[in-house]
């Protein structure tokens, strides 16, 4: 009798582990994964944009930009010089696909970081004595920390997370999520200003010349909000990392490795004598090339410098930053190699760059049918009038800053569902929201803050976006059939922690009118 208890307990123990909220994800990973193929997803997506199209061409939809007073009107795909268009830029589209170059020249350099064991080393160096609970805060920090290397940070932060979860015997696919979320979702919180807060302050300041000729946002705008940010979403990530997601790893099943795969390393294995000798050296490699790095940017007419001697996004240090980080890993894991004897002739190099590209083939396949989707659906102009017409709504609401704030959060957040580049859609919605908030004595630095809460956590859920694609396919070296719905079940939950958690630090701050950076203030007075 007692056994049979016993059982029945150890029963209703496991029932009540598998919550509402597990059964709800992985009612969402089924789902999703019932979904056809990502590759045929994308193509159909295509179709149903060009459909629409037309639909909404014939009606006449439209709305005014409110960055350039023009009318935009939806464009029908199915016209001739549409259909010319786009027979004649489908290479074009593929080949200029964002991620494409990114991804390529990162992999490169990563590949013989990887394969010469410099990246194994440090790992086992650096997380051997570390908890894997705090992999998490360590993986989520380090990508919320790292857009200071702009869209190159995915595909730096996206593998090693992998990596260093697999290391300490945890889910590597959980590590490369954690990676993907801190990162999106950090993208705008970062420990120094970047390329970002230029962009941003100036479409700002633009903006909020509508209503003040002399208005004028620094890039340091945010900076305050932004370093503090930073730890507000590793911790999010964290939280619900290892409350929820941890247990949702633990019931998935991870493939065999493949042969091409990097070599296996345990992560409780020291150091020897060999790899400690090679790392050292590998990290003074590092220093002497951050030397020369900034050693070749000080100059005021330096090549890694814009027109105006600064380091804007055109710039030759930001614009070239992913040739940048594939160089220096390239370099680093070259002189590992020969220090350690992992390299031993110069042809291990190219036959190392190969092999590291080769897990990646499956993704080139999935940016061919994105890249096609991505331009029809920026070609119909839909999502650009989607984006006017939700900030023209809200603009119409005659109430409270409080209530305006929260309304427009959730434009942004619904608007990066469809278009996914944050500079992308804050020139459209700049022009209306900050004019509108500043009306209401809210200062464009808020309005700015407010839109890369909005902007970034919802990023991760959206198969729009080609950094979607991107973690797909490498949570696919481990779980080749891990589909759209692996991924949303995953995400879904970190995306919402990191809007709430986020979201209420924005309005605490707001509201005890903390500045969001140097000189910067939470409320705008009119005159």
């Amino acid at each position: 009798m007692s056994s049979n208890v016993a059982v029945t307990d150890q029963q209703q123990k496991s029932r009540s582990e598998l919550n509402w909220l597990m059964r709800l994800l992985i009612v969402i990973e089924k789902a999703g994964n019932k979904l056809p193929h990502p590759f045929w997803l994308f193509l159909s997506l295509a179709a149903i944009v060009m459909v629409l199209s037309a639909v909404f061409s014939a009606t006449g939809l439209s709305a005014v930009n409110p960055a350039t007073d023009e009318t935009v009107t939806v464009t029908n795909l199915f016209n001739a010089e549409s259909l010319r268009t786009i027979v004649g830029g489908a290479t074009d589209n593929f080949v200029n696909f964002p991620p494409l170059g990114l991804v390529l020249i990162v992999l490169l350099g990563v590949a013989v970081a990887e394969r010469s064991g410099l990246i194994p080393a440090m790992l086992r160096g650096t997380i051997a004595s570390a908890s894997p609970k705090w992999i998490t805060f360590i993986v989520a920090l380090s990508g919320s920390a790292a857009s200071i290397a702009s869209d190159a940070s995915y595909m730096i932060m996206i593998p090693l997370g992998g990596l260093a979860f697999k290391a300490v015997g945890r889910n590597p696919l959980l590590g490369c999520v954690v990676a993907y979320a801190a990162t999106s979702g950090g993208y705008s919180a970062a420990p120094m200003v970047n390329s970002m807060d230029t962009i941003l302050g100036g479409l700002s300041t633009s903006a909020a010349q509508l209503i003040d000729d002399n208005y004028v946002v620094s890039p340091l705008a945010n900076f305050y909000f932004n370093f503090v940010s930073m730890f507000v979403v590793a911790a999010a990530v964290t939280l619900i990392t290892e409350l929820v997601l941890n247990k949702r790893a633990d019931t998935i099943v991870l493939d065999e490795p493949d042969e091409d795969d990097p070599e296996e390393f345990d992560v409780s294995l020291s150091l020897d004598g060999n790899e400690k000798r090679g790392v050292a050296i590998a990290s003074l490699s590092i220093v002497a090339c951050a030397a020369l790095l900034f050693f070749l940017a000080w100059p005021a007419d330096s090549f890694l410098r814009d027109e105006a001697g600064g380091f804007g996004p055109d710039s030759g240090l930001m614009a070239g930053i992913a040739a940048i980080i594939g160089f220096g890993f390239f370099i680093v894991g070259i002189v590992y190699g020969y220090a350690t004897g992992s390299i031993k002739r110069m042809s291990d190099i190219p036959d190392m760059m190969g092999k590291g590209l080769l897990p990646f083939v499956p993704v080139l396949v999935l940016f061919f049918a994105a890249s096609q989707f991505l331009a029809l659906f920026k070609m119909s102009s839909l999502g650009e009038i989607m984006a006017i017409r939700g900030a023209e709504f809200f603009g119409s609401l005659n109430t409270g800053p409080l209530v305006i704030l929260l309304g427009g959060w959730l434009l942004v957040a619904c608007g990066a569902l469809f278009l996914t580049s944050g500079t992308g859609l804050w020139t459209l919605m700049a022009p209306v929201l900050v004019p509108m908030f500043m009306l209401l004595s809210i200062s464009p630095e808020t309005t700015q803050a407010l839109y890369r809460i909005g902007d970034s956590t919802t990023n991760i859920i959206s198969p729009m976006s080609p950094y979607f694609i991107v973690v797909l396919g490498f949570i696919q070296r481990y779980k080749r059939d891990a589909g759209i719905g692996t991924l949303l079940s995953f995400t879904i939950p970190l995306s919402f922690a990191m809007f709430i958690l986020w979201g209420l630090l924005f309005f605490v701050w707001w509201t005890l009118g903390i500045p969001w950076g140097p000189g910067s203030a939470t409320h705008y007075q009119l005159g």
